[in-house]
């Protein structure tokens, strides 16, 4: 695994919720990266950990390649890679996006 790829690790595995995107979470610098955003807004998350791929030209074309997944941005829940905002939004309008986001309870 090379360095890149140790350090998305980290970041996936080191944080519940983690959303690649382009810009802040205050500052989306593309419209999928907004609405992903916004999703998790709308799910109430708050434990959200966001990674400016424009910040790192290393991990904007690692996290591709970590995912096997072409497109920014990339939300990682618990460790697994959930997908971009369309499908993201997809399992928002289905209810099933909700669920990954609560907490389990210990």
């Amino acid at each position: 695994m090379s360095d890149v790829q140790q350090r998305i690790d980290a970041l996936v595995k080191n944080h519940r919720i983690v959303l690649f995107m382009k810009g802040t979470a205050q500052f989306p610098m593309c419209g999928f990266s907004g609405r992903a955003i916004q999703i998790l807004k709308a799910c109430g998350v708050t434990d959200l950990k966001t990674v400016n791929v424009l910040e790192d030209e290393e991990i904007r074309q690692g996290i591709k390649e970590y995912a096997n997944w072409p497109t920014i941005p990339q939300l990682y829940i618990d460790g697994q890679f959930v997908g971009g905002s369309d499908i993201m939004m997809e399992m928002y309008q289905a209810g099933e996006l909700q669920p990954l986001l609560v907490k389990k309870a210990a």
